[in-house]
């Protein structure tokens, strides 16, 4: 399908003719292929040689192009969350939040899960990533990408952006990667040229502008707002911080500068104290793409509220079954362990409170990481424990099978009992963990999850 011509005409008219020739023509080239790679899980040089990585993202520490686009999903360290397939441009916003360690971080429009799980990654054991998703199927799909990522420290909500505002002043970082028209997707997603309309643009506009009031009142005295696009039109990016200062005016002040390449490519500019960046395909090696980032005035009045926790469904882990739980994993000196009904999870003890609090105050499907049921004083582990970066492999018989082996459990095929332990066993392959199978005399019991599977043959 071509470009549209009003999309066309727009841009020619707002680069002018050589520069809107150069990007339509650049959309109908072929797209770069780029992942991000799991600090956690010490992916290593041998990973990045099986993928083909052709050089680094130079705007991200862990970010790396390949040189041919390969089947992710016949990939088992793919599904074992040593890496995320994320689109290069999108990467910067991990250099425009800064240090995040420790931090509290609202990601207001989470899903897949590229930036959250980026997030995550630069929050650190300390830190929480509150990761929402309006869209309940959507944010069953960021869950899934948050456990395989298995960092622990995200908490997933599927709520109205209102509900997160009134934790007003609660997070230091709050994201808004906004609902747009897609423009910067024309080249990689066909069936976002047939979904665009300047009617959406606008619709999108108005979107964007009620999301940002949320936000707003969400983030901290002297926190960092990040807003950002996959789209071109000024509507949707610098009109939309443009309108947002009419009614924010002085409470909007400059984030520190963040250093930028020439050679990236990346178009920086300024709209009041936003910085802008903008990711033009003929320019910088990326799909299109709009960041700005600015802060909250400290001296902003009122305080971070902490709803007073009334009724809370957590309940603290018993000692004998904390010390089940201990044996699973390492450096459980950092970790809170609780009981949701009959299952029990662990978190970041420096953030356990707040997820009490963001539990009694919004829907949360995920937080922390599950480790399954006790019976009978043992633990019955759950599948995300497997991901869980933190799992003590002395705490079970580890299994480690070849990538063909490693597709039929992904299929959720039984595999063969002869190299396995009596009882469970953690499936790896190239020393990645994968999940749980477990051995009863002659046969396996494939535990992996019915909704991770592979379906293609």
């Amino acid at each position: 399908m071509n470009l549209p011509e009003k999309f066309v005409e727009r841009v020619c008219c707002d680069l002018g003719p050589a520069e809107g020739a150069a990007l339509c023509e650049a959309l109908e080239g072929p797209a770069p292929v780029s992942v991000r790679l799991n600090p956690a899980k010490d992916p290593g040089d041998a990973l990045l040689q099986q993928l083909g990585a052709s050089g680094p993202v130079p705007w991200c520490a862990d970010g790396w192009y390949l040189a041919v686009r390969p089947q992710f999903t016949f990939d088992p360290a793919f599904h074992a969350g040593a890496y995320y397939v994320q689109e290069a441009s999108s990467q910067f916003v991990g250099r425009l939040v800064g240090d995040v360690r420790g931090r509290r971080i609202l990601d207001l429009c989470a899903a897949p899960g590229g930036k959250t799980t980026l997030y995550a990654s630069l929050a650190g054991p300390e830190g929480l990533v509150v990761a929402n998703e309006i869209d309940r199927r959507r944010a069953r799909v960021l869950a899934d990408n948050v456990r395989k990522w298995g960092t622990a420290n995200v908490a997933v909500t599927s709520c109205e952006p209102r509900k997160l505002g009134d934790l007003e002043a609660w997070f230091d970082v709050v994201a808004v990667d906004a609902p747009c028209s897609g423009e910067g997707m024309f080249r990689k997603d066909p069936g976002a040229r047939e979904e665009w309309s300047e009617g959406n643009v606008r619709l999108c506009a108005s979107r964007q502008d009620a999301i940002l009031r949320e936000a707003w009142r969400a983030l901290r005295p002297g926190g960092t707002l990040l807003y950002s696009t996959c789209t071109f039109n000024r509507d949707e990016d610098e009109g939309t911080l443009e309108r947002m200062l009419d009614w924010a005016g002085d409470e909007v002040v400059e984030a520190p500068e963040t250093q930028v390449d020439g050679a990236w490519g990346i178009v920086c500019g300024r709209v009041g104290a936003f910085r802008t960046y903008r990711f033009y395909p003929h320019r910088a090696r990326g799909e299109g793409f709009f960041a700005a980032v600015a802060c909250k005035t400290p001296e902003v009045g009122g305080r971070r509220r902490m709803a007073k926790v009334r009724r809370t469904p957590f309940a603290p882990a018993d000692r004998s079954v904390t010390d089940e739980l201990r044996r699973w994993l390492l450096d459980t000196g950092r970790m809170r362990f609780v009981a949701v009904g009959d299952s029990f999870y662990a978190w970041p003890d420096g953030q356990a409170e707040a997820v009490g609090v963001l539990s009694c105050s919004v829907p949360v499907i995920y937080a922390g990481v599950a480790l399954g049921r006790i019976f009978k004083g043992r633990l019955k582990p759950d599948p995300a424990l497997a991901f869980c970066a933190m799992l003590d492999r002395e705490a079970l018989p580890v299994v480690d099978v070849d990538c063909e082996e490693a597709l039929c459990y992904l299929r959720r095929q039984e595999l063969g009992a002869e190299v396995m332990a009596e009882g469970l066993n953690l499936v790896c392959c190239e020393g990645r963990a994968l999940g749980f199978v477990k051995r009863i005399g002659g046969r396996t019991n494939n535990l992996y999850p019915d909704s991770l599977r592979i379906l293609k043959g």
